[in-house]
């Protein structure tokens, strides 16, 4: 803790740079529940933040099948998901049908908007996207980006102009379609800083703000860290003055782990950040300038599976087209 509050002091005159949140909203509660929970939060910080929404069906029960996934019950275990999402959440799409979110919840999203925070696409069903997308066809993956951008025009009576992808996977055909289907800048990937990806050699003119930081729920209960002091190791990693996304979500940070997400807004503002939007990060770039950076699957520590990971510069020496 002493490290971590040094490192506060020792920024906190440091010019403001920029550090924008980006809060996935992954089920029917988190949306009627955490979201509120987090405007208020960050109405009180004046902080601004990107919210980006699941609009479909919530299917959370379905992710059962990740039991099989390697590494999947070690983070079970540390998180304690029961806790996080309650039983009813946990049954969703199997014991009990799923919730439209999207259309049940359309005063919530617009409320959002209303409060000043810029607002965008998560996806369309959260578990059928983290799951399905890696193997699916251009069909498979076209349905589900139309549907979530019709359901988004349908809710907020425009497009959408930011995505960023359910557990940060993506495949060929939404790498294209995130620069077809018009968005500004996507937020699909980890990485170090803003890029344009290339996938298997080919370019996507669609900007990438990658989520730079571990997740809290990544850190907790490794190296004897628990929910009360998980904050101090993300302070920690943002003592140098750079900008940074970190991504947070409504079932975690907007609920059980409020008071960890409230202790970093506090250490942010101490080490001189401005809490942003994606949006405020994204107009800041010198974007004719963007590097390129080839992109793909990779692993992350405290997070089963591979996501979408910025890779090295795109022809730089040692890269492979």
């Amino acid at each position: 803790m002493g490290g971590a509050y040094a490192s506060i002091r020792a920024f906190a005159v440091r010019p403001a740079v920029k550090l924008a949140l980006k809060i996935d909203v992954d089920t029917y509660r988190g949306t009627r529940e955490g979201v509120p929970r987090l405007v208020e939060m960050l109405r009180r910080h004046e902080a601004g933040a990107t919210f980006l929404f699941s609009l479909g069906p919530d299917h959370t029960g379905r992710a059962i099948k990740r039991v099989f996934r390697p590494g999947f019950l070690g983070k079970v275990g540390r998180t304690s998901v029961l806790s996080h999402y309650g039983l009813r959440t946990l049954l969703y799409g199997t014991l009990l049908p799923g919730p439209d979110i999207g259309r049940r919840c359309a005063r919530e999203l617009r409320a959002v908007r209303d409060a000043g925070f810029e607002v965008g696409i998560h996806t369309w069903d959260h578990v059928k996207w983290q799951d399905g997308v890696g193997g699916a066809g251009e069909e498979w993956t076209d349905r589900q980006m139309a549907l979530a951008c019709e359901r988004f025009r349908e809710v907020f009576g425009e497009d959408a102009r930011v995505h960023g992808a359910a557990g940060w996977q993506m495949n060929a055909h939404a790498w294209r379609r995130t620069q077809r289907l018009g968005f500004d800048y996507a937020s699909d990937s980890r990485g170090t800083h803003p890029f344009l990806p290339v996938h298997r050699a080919e370019i996507v003119a669609c900007p990438q703000l990658p989520t730079t930081l571990p997740t809290l729920d990544e850190l907790v209960g490794l190296d004897g860290r628990t929910e009360a002091n998980v904050h101090e190791a993300i302070l920690a990693l943002t003592a140098g003055p750079r900008d940074h996304v970190f991504t947070l979500h409504a079932e975690l940070e907007g609920m059980k782990l409020a008071p960890a997400f409230e202790a970093l807004l506090a250490g942010w503002r101490a080490q001189g950040y401005r809490l942003v939007a994606m949006r405020e990060l994204y107009e800041g770039l010198d974007r004719p300038a963007l590097p390129l950076h080839t992109v793909g699957p990779g692993e992350v520590p405290g997070r089963s599976g591979t996501l979408a990971v910025q890779g090295p510069a795109f022809l730089s020496a040692g890269t492979t087209p």
